[in-house]
């Protein structure tokens, strides 16, 4: 590439922190990035980061950081080449992704990159953009922002990327995007980032973990090692999770390779102690994104009359989860009733 890709980041805690330093290292993009909790400490300081790929890096800062979304029009910034988007997704909380990045696309021109999980989140965004590409990237690493601006990466960064289908568009203006980014991400020459034409196949399979262990340890509070120690938690509940998304992703036209779930199941060493994602936030009070990846699976296994009767009681019990952490946070409030001293 002759000159140096335009590229906004959106969401810079642990995975979005490697993906902005990695595009920058390769030499093929300029990233800003959109910084919130974490923006004073890395303003002063820049990142400290300590990666399995890239070594120990202190006090690097991407080219520009902000702190809220560019207003492209309005401040005459020079489009964006692509918008990275790592936030959580968290589908029942506002503002939206497609609410919160609207004033940085330029329609026709941006391609719009979502490093996130889940089933259907290229939806609101084509419906929303319907002249951009928007693309898939599975991202499977290991890294946390263990305090404002100090990154720990110790799983290494292999990303899978893809073009949604956009009907708006030619697929191959999508494609076409996809494998750009491809290019410029790979250039560091540290990481694994490959093209994938099948973004369904790739989906569902992250889904037989991120659906079934995020689920039932955010639910229990007990970590994948200590379920695979004591085996019940596993047997009564994990497995059939996994199972229940295998046969829904069949149905949907995704046949998974045989013995995946046990696969999946023994995937963490069983020394790490490791808590998902849903049951770390659930923990610190934050919002967990469970529509995308426990509710959009049971509504594709309503459409496709595949019995889940797992899926959905997770799925209910979550939604009443994320509902105390919303009145916890004070976007629901209940009547106040009287004090009772006896019950039904």
């Amino acid at each position: 590439m002759s000159d140096k890709a335009n590229v906004l980041l959106v969401g810079s805690g642990g995975v979005g922190t490697l993906a902005a330093y990695n595009l920058e290292v390769g030499g093929l993009a300029s990233v800003t990035s959109v910084l919130r909790s974490n923006h004073d400490a890395v303003a002063q300081n820049g990142f400290t980061i300590t990666s399995l790929d890239h070594g120990f890096v202190k006090g690097w800062k991407p080219s520009t950081i902000r702190n809220s979304i560019p207003e492209v029009d309005k401040e005459g910034i020079k489009p964006y080449d692509f918008i990275v988007v790592t936030t959580k997704n968290i589908a029942d909380v506002s503002p939206t992704v497609a609410v919160l990045i609207a004033p940085a696309v330029t329609g026709g021109h941006t391609s719009i990159v979502l490093l996130q999980n889940g089933l259907n989140i290229e939806k609101p965004l084509i419906a929303a953009f319907p002249t951009n590409p928007v693309l898939s990237g599975v991202s499977l690493i290991g890294a946390t922002e263990t305090s404002p601006g100090v990154i720990l990466h110790d799983d290494r960064d292999r990303l899978i990327i893809g073009a949604f289908t956009n009907h708006s568009i030619p697929l191959s203006v999508s494609t076409t995007a996809a494998k750009i980014f491809v290019e410029i991400y790979s250039a560091s020459g540290k990481v694994s980032c490959t093209y994938e034409d099948n973004v369904g196949f790739v989906r569902w399979r992250k889904l037989v973990y991120n659906a079934c262990y995020n689920s039932a340890c955010a639910i229990t509070h007990m970590d994948t090692s200590r379920m695979r120690i004591l085996k019940y938690p596993i047997d009564d509940v994990v497995r059939p999770l996994m199972l229940e998304i295998v046969a829904i992703a069949k149905e949907a036209g995704y046949e998974l390779p045989e013995g995946i779930v046990e696969d999946i199941i023994h995937c963490d060493p069983e020394d790490t102690y490791f808590k998902p994602s849903m049951q770390q936030d659930i923990e610190k009070g934050n919002f967990m994104e469970f529509e995308n990846i426990v509710g959009e699976p049971l509504r594709e296994a309503e459409k496709l009359g595949v019995p889940a009767p797992n899926l959905r009681m997770a799925y209910g019990l979550l939604r009443i989860l994320q509902t105390n952490i919303k009145e916890a946070k004070g976007l629901l409030s209940f009547p106040t009733g009287a004090d009772r001293t006896t019950h039904c």
